[in-house]
């Protein structure tokens, strides 16, 4: 019958443990970090949507006042108005 021959396993090497702790803690802290990241994209994402929408929605508002009103600038403290002179297209 033949012989099993065993292996001699080599020492483990390790950090110490406080290194290993460190090491862990400093790991953790950079996945909240990464996660944070990742929620203040999504809320930048909704503020963007949002500025948009509120964007459309002040063009729509001009056209509506210019169509009534022709061309002007409001003063947005009384709403009062000048009219603008459009100059004419060659």
């Amino acid at each position: 019958m033949s012989e099993v021959k065993t292996m001699e396993l080599e020492d483990k090497k390790t950090i110490t443990p406080e290194q290993l702790e460190n090491v862990k803690r400093l790991q953790t802290e950079l996945q909240q970090h990464c996660v944070s990241i990742g929620g203040l994209e999504v809320q930048k994402a909704k503020v963007i949507y949002q500025v948009n929408m509120l964007e459309n929605e002040m063009e729509e508002v001009k056209k509506a006042i210019e169509e009534e009103y022709g061309p002007i600038n409001i003063n947005l403290v009384d709403g009062s108005y000048e009219k603008v002179e459009v100059e004419a297209k060659e």
